[in-house]
């Protein structure tokens, strides 16, 4: 671009594009309330396969229980206030826009960067789980997992490059099927259900039953608690694909969360208190639902249904490597990320380089790890989720204080929706994110990949401070955000 086109406003520096240069970035609109639904659910459902048990290892049941109930409260304050922010600011930026406009472009940007590496990450962790699923049900040796998390990704990132109607249908149809499969499981597992295995863990020195490894253990809970809600929040990430954002957008999201709520507390319970109950599911499996399904079915059913329940798994993968796609399309566009990032494909108007970038990142996370540690010494799910954790409470904390500010600064703005929690479920969402941040760092088994994914973290911004904020773009978002930010005198 040429030195005249560029202006410098405050530490960023803006470049001007031409029609032509959104002409080769644009969207399809497609999505209504049940698709939205269905993503938001959809990128979720996983959650509710594999991972959330180890936190019943960390904490006992009880211990996750409390987690558990923590997690659905930050949500809700969550899902409320991101409801009215995504019905007032409509941009595919969704995080990033909300925190650019109440922020500026050093607000907008952290804020994006850790959404960025929460949907990476967590596209990873689902991959892991999904792999090895399949390993179990098809005996394949663990020197085969990289082979399985290949064709993962290679499938739904090229099913998600072929369209939107297509990816938006079948994640509509992947998330009922991957529902059916939870409520054979709660119909199967009731005439097995005990109250006694929920508490079967032998409690440390000096602890209960109810709270084996002390409060200390609720803490550790807590991560694997929110991946029963994680990534809900990218509904905003589809608003120039939805047809009324204002209306559509909120009723997908609160629609989105009470479906979560139901379907993690009956699997924290039917799930749990089977078989061997929470000593074996809190630490002895990573297959929670298979092994569950083994129990209460038998080996050969379990196998063939087994098979079918990889569809919630697959749900997630293919609805997260969606909102990555659109998370670093957004910032790429605007100039926060390379601006090559953000070109969709003629046709179909989808972004393929974004989705395949985010893609070779994701399956770059696994290869490391796995050449680390290639059995992961117990521990490889968890490592990979605390660290998927990491990203979103930092987008959380973020998005919580862009939503106090515009209440306060931006009374101009238009709000099709108001949350019914106003700015106290903003604070309480934000001081259960902050609190989980620091909690993360505790637990010495995960550490390394929590200090790993800060580095990318710090890596990201360095990268910002030294050149990205020199080459940002008026995308929508940023003229939307320099727009009102002068209404609201800032």
């Amino acid at each position: 671009m040429k030195q005249a086109e560029k202006q410098l406003i405050g530490s960023v520096e803006y470049h001007k594009a031409g029609q032509e240069y959104f002409d080769k970035r644009g969207l399809k609109r497609y999505a209504g309330t049940w698709s939205l639904w269905a993503l938001g659910v959809g990128a979720v459902i996983a959650g509710d396969f594999s991972g959330w048990n180890l936190g019943v290892g960390q904490g006992g049941f009880g211990g996750f229980l409390l987690a558990l109930t923590i997690a659905t409260v930050m949500y809700a304050g969550l899902c409320f206030s991101i409801a009215e922010m995504s019905a007032a600011l409509p941009h595919t930026g969704g995080a990033y826009s909300f925190g650019r406009t109440t922020m500026g472009p050093w607000g907008g940007y952290i804020t994006g960067l850790a959404e960025n590496m929460e949907y990476i990450i967590t596209t990873a962790v689902v991959c892991y789980f999904t792999g090895g699923y399949l390993q179990n049900i098809f005996a394949t040796p663990d020197a085969w997992q990289p082979i399985w998390w290949l064709g993962l990704y290679v499938i739904f990132a090229g099913l998600n490059i072929v369209g939107v109607e297509e990816s938006f249908r079948f994640i509509v149809g992947i998330t009922f099927i991957a529902l059916l499969i939870l409520t054979i499981f709660y119909i199967s597992a009731l005439p097995h259900f005990s109250w006694d295995l929920l508490w079967n863990i032998e409690p440390q020195p000096g602890q209960t039953r109810f709270l084996p490894n002390g409060w200390e253990g609720v803490g550790a809970a807590l991560p694997f608690a929110i991946w029963l809600y994680l990534a809900i929040e990218q509904l905003p990430l589809a608003a120039e694909e939805s047809h009324d954002v204002s209306r559509d957008m909120p009723r997908g999201l609160i629609w989105g969360l009470v479906t979560l709520v139901i379907t993690g507390v009956l699997i924290t319970f039917l799930n749990t208190g089977i078989g061997g109950g929470a000593a074996y599911f809190g630490s002895l499996t990573e297959e929670p639902l298979l092994d569950g399904f083994k129990h209460t079915l038998g080996v050969s059913s379990a196998k063939v249904l087994g098979m079918v329940a990889i569809a919630g798994l697959i749900a997630s993968f293919h609805a997260i490597i969606f909102a990555y796609g659109r998370n670093i399309y957004s910032l790429s566009r605007a100039g926060y990320f390379p601006h090559w990032l953000s070109l969709t494909h003629g046709s179909r108007k989808t972004p393929h380089i974004a989705l395949i970038g985010g893609s070779v990142l994701g399956f770059s996370v696994l290869m490391i790890l796995f050449l680390v540690d290639p059995n992961g010494s117990g521990t490889f799910g968890g490592v990979i989720l605390n660290m998927a954790v990491f990203g979103a409470v930092i987008a959380y904390l973020m998005q919580m204080v862009a939503y106090i500010i515009l209440k306060r600064k931006f009374q101009h703005l238009e709000r099709p929706y108001k949350s019914p929690l106003g700015e106290f479920g903003a604070w309480v969402a934000l001081g259960i994110a902050a609190i989980v941040l620091v909690l993360l760092f505790n637990n010495p088994a995960f550490r390394p990949g929590i200090i790993g994914i800060a580095l990318w973290f710090l890596g990201g911004l360095v990268y910002f401070a030294v050149y990205g904020r020199k080459m940002l773009v008026y995308s929508p978002e940023e003229a939307f955000a320099i727009q009102h930010s002068k209404g609201a005198g800032l």
